[in-house]
């Protein structure tokens, strides 16, 4: 969070919140205001909170991981529309199966 961000960078450079708001030219009651867990600063008055108490901001992105296995998707895109629709019917049968056990062990009547 920006806010522990701050407050992290103004204890580890020794100062107080006083001190911090007279380097940005601002108040202390401003600088409370970053440093509360819901504040939600620019990266901007993040890069100046920082910088005035001899920290930088470093940003980076990284490519996510997909929540999926793409293999799988790739694969199956692979295949004709025919046989992807026969490989999905084959798929629904088996999983009503597994449904239809499911409820007879929990002695349930299949709707």
């Amino acid at each position: 969070m920006a806010s522990e961000a701050i407050r992290n960078a103004r204890i580890r450079a020794g100062i107080t919140q006083t001190e911090l708001a007279r380097r940005l030219g601002t108040t202390q009651s401003a600088v409370a205001r970053l440093e509360a867990p819901d504040s939600n600063p620019t990266v901007a008055t993040l890069e100046r909170a920082l910088t005035a108490t001899g920290h930088r901001l470093l940003l980076a992105a990284a490519r996510a991981e997909p929540g999926v296995d793409e293999t799988l998707i790739a694969n199956r895109l692979r295949l004709s529309p025919a046989d992807r629709l026969r490989s999905f019917e084959s798929f629904n049968r088996e999983a009503r199966k597994i449904m239809l056990a499911g409820q007879r062990a929990r002695g349930e009547h299949a709707a």
